[in-house]
């Protein structure tokens, strides 16, 4: 099935949204744990998962802004078919599942810092969430 170029431009719309949102958040998360203390296994997994998380929305930002202005009528380019951004749409939809597993790891990583009962609480929200999410967007 064949999607718009006016869908499009709407779906990167939404992902540019939601992309920048969560890499904020991530980037957040990201400069705290850089400027903290703490030296051990579950914060240095955290941070690590929260570089992907960062890049992957980034990445996600960037791809989608391209296919907005690809299809954006009047845009730069005329004759515009959806083979067009396909490069775009795969890496972008990547990062955006490399941003949405990273997210969810965070939040399943985070309460593993206070105790392990807060550790399984938080890794079945985490993985709860992605549940969810993956429902969701299907």
């Amino acid at each position: 099935m064949e999607l718009s170029l006016e869908y499009w431009n709407s779906l990167a719309n939404q992902f540019i949204l939601i992309s920048a949102l969560l890499s904020g958040f991530s980037i957040a998360v990201l400069a705290n744990l850089i400027v903290h203390e703490k030296n051990d296994k579950i914060s240095n997994w955290i941070l690590k998962v929260a570089s992907i998380s960062t890049g992957g929305f980034l990445v996600t930002l960037f791809a989608m802004t391209k296919i907005l202005m690809m299809t954006t009528p009047g845009g730069y380019l005329e004759n515009v078919v959806e083979r067009d951004f396909l490069i775009p749409r795969l890496i972008g939809m990547l990062g955006f599942f490399l941003g949405l597993i990273s997210i969810s790891s965070i939040i399943s990583l985070s309460g593993w810092t206070k105790s392990k009962k807060i550790g399984r609480f938080t890794t079945a929200i985490g993985c709860l969430t992605f549940l969810a999410i993956l429902i969701l967007i299907s």
